[in-house]
């Protein structure tokens, strides 16, 4: 008997050849045919059969109530059918009368596809029929992968996007292209009657002009790219965790990718909420991987991204970095919040056991993220926020931290975030471990994950807090002459509110490091819409009414500017925001500084009281005070631009604001 390379085939002697007892299986023999008894069998005939028993439908949808619901008497296959027609309105372009065929699904699973085509055939398409002559694309269906779960958002990337990976911890590793920033000079603001007067335009304005005639060419140009693809993703989400004034999105996109990064950035709907989505109050068009046409009016580069306030749209060309669509977003709420009288603000927000809220604003590299993430605090968002006569609330379902030099000793919480359902963009990771390096800068310095909020443990859900105690302005000042912390009055709040004021380090041609100063007003000049006074008014009006200290807290240098002294120590400028949220800092002795005119205590808990006056710290008084007046020039330099703004009729409040300035 031959062998077939199997080592215990039995001799006739009941023993195998390797000297161990045979293996006997009992057979059971029904009409000649031998029976595997050796453990239930599966219910399907064939392997796609098995394979269709692997996914079960999703639980039925909630219980319809009552008739608090537009859509409550509704059967299902008529809901799914206005989802549709709604998407199908979404992608119309606006020459032909309709939108396309659009049909849910994966257009990768025929099988099932083909039940839909034939399902829909009877039931969507009972619309006008286009009065110029059919285009290609209104022959085909446009497939919609449908607020998709991140686990099928995973495999669409695998298996589609080029450059999808899952790291080590289970995030979604993937590149957002050519572009792997944000390109201000690239956005544009459509200008019409309405928004002529209401914007901010002109000199210092990140507010650039564009005709409602180019916006419809750049849409036309962006749903025909869209409607031309196999598939695409819709996600239907909100914005602001403010129940009253919850914002209804809808992203229509090319990439997995998109889909999963708005799905963690924006606030999930629950599959009640979803029945009941109805139209979107904005919508976003992603078609960042087919550029803009150069020969359009208004166009600077292949990359274009387009608002358009009055449509309530937002189209997306030439750029496939996500951050573009968050940060739209984020526009969009700086101008529709304070037309209900409720403050969107660029900060991070978190709340003590008591219930203390803490707003922390501050440009890049000041501290903003590490002082706001705080273990003994819960955090109610790390961005974007607004504040109503409620009190506060995050817009956002989830954060952006940025990965650079990412360690878990010093960011335990955004490392630990890093998981199954994060995007982890532009990262550099081992081949075969696919272990993340951080430090890796060679796609971009600008690497970042996004996750849900509740990734992180002290989030507090819903995202939702009373009114500030405190309203923390950090700088991180490498001119090393303001103050470690300074209590601030109204005007002056509003001042350094505007001026929004940090000092880069940026190496020159000699190689000789220089602060550079910036100035980003509201501490976010890019997003907003409206004169940075607008804001100032109503953050100064809502910090009084609710009884709000204002504070400016140096996270820079101290003892001499870049290069002489030295930074500031975080565990110090802890325990001054400790001493901000505990009350205390309210009951110190407060002296006057020169120049600025800020009020500064002479002692703080746990830091040394000679550094809090920064005058002390620099051994050559000359110099500091030849810096002062430098830095305080730079401010009034950057303050001009504001001053022509008249606010109210008698212009009291810019004469006041003013006044709170340094004064040499």
């Amino acid at each position: 008997m031959a062998s077939s390379g199997n080592g215990n085939v039995a001799n006739g002697n009941g023993t195998a050849r390797n000297g161990l007892p045979a293996i006997h299986t009992h057979k059971k023999h029904v009409n000649g045919i031998c029976h595997d008894d050796s453990g239930p069998t599966v219910k399907a005939k064939t392997i796609d059969e098995l394979h269709s028993l692997q996914k079960k439908k999703s639980a039925p949808t909630t219980p319809v109530t009552g008739s608090q619901t537009p859509f409550a008497t509704l059967s299902e296959q008529e809901r799914q059918k206005q989802q549709l027609q709604s998407i199908s309105a979404s992608l119309a372009s606006l020459t032909r009368e309709t939108g396309p065929k659009v049909v849910k699904g994966d257009p990768a699973k025929k099988s099932e596809s083909q039940v839909h085509h034939d399902h829909h055939h009877h039931h969507h398409h009972h619309v006008a029929t286009p009065t110029i002559a059919v285009s290609d694309s209104a022959l085909k269906f446009t497939h919609v992968l449908y607020n998709l779960s991140p686990a099928e958002l995973y495999e669409q990337a695998i298996k589609y996007e080029k450059g999808s990976f899952i790291t080590s911890t289970g995030a979604l590793a993937t590149l957002s292209g050519a572009k792997t920033g944000r390109s201000p000079r690239d956005k544009r603001i459509v200008k019409d009657d309405v928004t002529e007067n209401e914007l901010w335009w002109g000199k210092g304005s990140p507010n650039i002009e564009m005709d409602e005639h180019t916006f419809m060419v750049n849409r036309e140009r962006a749903v025909d790219y869209l409607n031309s693809l196999d598939k695409v993703f819709v996600n239907d989400q909100f914005l602001n965790w403010d129940p009253e004034n919850k914002i209804k999105v809808r992203i229509v996109s090319a990439r997995a990718y998109h889909s999963l990064f708005m799905h963690n950035m924006c606030i999930r709907p629950t599959p009640e909420e979803l029945e009941n989505f109805g139209t979107p109050d904005f919508t976003i068009y992603n078609a960042g991987q087919f550029p803009c046409n150069r020969y359009t009016h208004y166009m600077t580069s292949s990359t274009s991204i387009d608002l358009n306030l009055a449509r309530r749209e937002m189209v997306i060309l030439g750029t496939q970095y996500a951050g573009e669509m968050k940060k739209g977003l984020f526009s969009v709420m700086h101008y529709l919040m304070p037309k209900r009288q409720i403050l969107s603000l660029h900060s991070g927000c978190n709340m003590g056991r008591d219930g203390d809220v803490a707003l922390f604003f501050g440009l890049s590299g000041t501290g903003k993220t590490t002082l706001s993430t705080d273990h003994n605090r819960f955090l109610i968002g790390d961005d974007e926020h607004c504040w109503s006569d409620k009190g506060v609330s995050n817009i956002e379902g989830g954060c952006y931290a940025k990965c650079i030099d990412l360690c878990q000793e010093k960011e335990p919480d955004i490392w630990n975030a890093i998981r199954f359902g994060t995007v982890l963009e532009n990262v550099v990771f081992d081949e075969h471990s696919r272990e993340v390096d951080y430090s890796d800068k060679s796609v971009t310095e600008n690497t970042r994950a996004s996750y849900p909020i509740e990734y992180i443990p002290n989030a507090k859900l819903p995202c939702v807090g009373p009114h500030p105690k405190n309203v923390i302005l950090l700088a991180c000042d490498a001119f090393g002459v303001l103050p470690p912390v300074s209590k601030l009055n109204l005007a002056q709040t509003m001042y350094h509110f505007i001026s929004g004021y940090t000092a880069l380090v940026a190496g020159t041609e000699d190689g000789i490091k220089e602060p550079t100063a910036t100035f980003s007003a509201c501490f976010g000049a890019a997003f907003i819409m409206l004169h940075p006074t607008k804001y100032a008014a109503m953050l100064a009006e809502k910090m009084e009414k609710h009884g709000a200290t204002g504070w400016l807290v140096n996270t820079g240098w101290s003892g001499g500017r870049y290069g002489y002294g030295s930074r500031i120590k975080l565990p110090y400028t802890r325990k001054i925001i400790d001493a901000i949220h505990s009350g205390s800092l309210l009951n110190a002795e407060y002296k006057k500084t020169e120049i600025f005119g800020f009020e500064i205590p002479t002692e703080v808990e746990g830091v040394p009281s000679e550094i809090l006056d920064p005058i002390n710290t620099w051994s050559d008084k000359k110099a500091y005070n030849e810096t002062l007046l430098k830095l305080a020039g730079l401010f009034k330099k950057n303050f001009e631009t504001f001053t022509n703004h008249k606010i109210g009729k008698d212009n009291k409040l810019t004469e006041e604001i003013l006044a709170a300035g340094p004064v040499f």
